[in-house]
C-alpha cells in the first residue's frame, strides 16, 4: 500500500467521525507529515455556521499545534454525488502551511499541487 492510498484510507476514516448534524456530509482530511507522522481531521459543523471548520483546517492546525510539518494531504468526501475540493477558506489555509508543490490527493478525483488549488496565493 502507498503513502497515497494510506492517506486516503485515514481521510476516509477521519470522515466517519464528523460531527455534522446539519450538512449531514462526512468530509475527511489525512497529512503526512515530514517526520512521517499522519495526523486527520474532519469537519465539525455549528448552528451558527460561521463558527463551522472544515476537515482541511482541522488536520493543518492539529499538525501546526503539535509542532509538525505537513508534506501531503489527502481529501475525502461527497456531496450530492459529486466528490469534494477544498473551499476557498481552506485553500488558503493550505497554501499558508504547505509549499506550492506539496501534493493534495482529491480522493475520487486525482492529485493536485498546493499552486494548482490556489495560484498566485497571497
Amino acid at each position: 500500500m502507498s503513502n497515497y492510498d494510506i492517506l486516503i484510507y485515514k481521510a476516509r476514516e477521519a470522515s466517519k467521525l464528523a460531527y455534522n448534524p446539519y450538512s449531514l456530509y462526512n468530509i475527511g482530511a489525512a497529512l503526512l507529515c515530514q517526520n512521517d507522522q499522519i495526523v486527520s481531521g474532519c469537519n465539525i459543523e455549528n448552528k451558527s455556521y460561521g463558527l463551522t471548520i472544515c476537515a482541511e483546517r482541522v488536520a493543518l492546525f492539529n499538525a501546526i499545534s503539535s509542532g509538525l510539518t505537513p508534506v501531503t494531504m489527502a481529501i475525502t468526501g461527497k456531496l450530492d454525488d459529486k466528490w469534494v475540493t477544498p473551499c476557498g477558506s481552506c485553500r488558503q489555509v493550505i497554501a499558508e502551511f504547505m509549499k506550492p508543490n506539496d501534493i493534495i490527493i482529491l480522493d475520487g478525483i486525482g492529485m493536485r499541487t498546493v499552486s494548482q488549488l490556489l495560484p498566485e496565493a497571497f
